[in-house]
C-alpha cells in the first residue's frame, strides 16, 4: 500500500473505520468527551458498562462520570491492586459482567490507519472481554497512538511482554447463513473510536 503522510493518519483511520461500519469521534476537551459518551450511551439505552484497566480511562475519570449518570460500572482491577486469590475472583466476576453489559469501554495501544483497526493488548487492557463480549464497544485513543501500517504495529508489539493482542476492524459480522451479512453475531455490532486530544488531560484552570 502507498505510504500515508503523517498529517493524514487521522483522516485515513476515520475513513477506513467508516468502511467497516465503525464510527469515529474527536474530543478536544473533557466536555466534548462527556457529550460524546453521553450520546452513545443514551442511544444504546445503556444500563451496565464494563471498563478495561487501560490507564487512560482512570486519567479521564471515566468510571466516576458513568456512575454519576446512574450506570452500573464494573472495572478490571489494575495489575497491582489485588493479590493472586483476589485476582482469580475478580477475573471470574468481570467475565460475567462483560457478558451482561450493554457497553464495553477500553483504551487502545494503537489505531492503525491503513485498515481502520484498533489494536488492544492484554498488557494495557487486562481482560480483553470488555472489547469483545458487550454488544457495543467504545475505544479511546491518543493522537500519539496513530500508526500508518501493520508493519509498524508489529514492530512495536514485538518487545512488549503482552500475552495477547486483539486487532479489531469494525463491527463483528458474518455472512455464513445464506450469504446474508449479519452484524454483531460473534462480538460487538457497534464500534466507536474516540480520539482523545491532549487538551482533554489538562487540568481545569491550568
Amino acid at each position: 500500500m502507498p505510504p500515508i503522510v503523517p498529517g493524514e493518519l487521522l483522516e485515513k483511520f476515520e475513513a477506513e473505520l467508516a468502511q467497516v461500519s465503525g464510527t469515529a469521534h474527536r474530543a478536544s476537551s473533557l466536555a466534548d468527551l462527556e457529550a460524546i459518551l453521553g450520546k452513545i450511551l443514551s442511544d444504546a439505552r445503556a444500563t451496565c458498562v464494563v471498563l478495561s484497566r487501560n490507564p487512560l480511562l482512570a486519567q479521564l475519570g471515566v468510571a466516576k462520570k458513568l456512575r454519576a449518570r446512574g450506570l452500573t460500572v464494573s472495572a478490571w482491577p489494575a495489575a497491582s491492586s489485588a493479590g493472586p486469590e483476589d485476582e482469580v475472583v475478580g477475573r471470574s466476576a468481570f467475565a460475567a459482567a462483560c457478558f451482561a453489559a450493554t457497553v464495553g469501554i477500553t483504551g487502545a495501544d494503537f489505531a492503525l490507519a491503513e485498515t481502520g483497526s484498533l489494536v488492544l493488548t492484554s498488557l494495557t487492557e487486562g481482560s480483553q472481554l470488555s472489547s469483545l463480549a458487550p454488544p457495543l464497544h467504545i475505544a479511546l485513543f491518543r493522537p500519539s497512538q496513530l500508526v500508518a501500517s501493520l508493519d509498524e504495529v508489529l514492530s512495536r508489539l514485538q518487545p512488549l511482554p503482552s500475552r495477547s493482542a486483539v486487532f479489531i476492524t469494525g463491527t463483528s459480522r458474518t455472512a455464513d447463513i445464506e450469504q446474508i451479512l449479519i452484524r454483531g453475531v460473534h462480538g460487538p455490532g457497534e464500534v466507536h473510536a474516540i480520539l482523545v486530544e491532549d487538551s482533554c488531560l489538562v487540568p481545569a484552570g491550568s
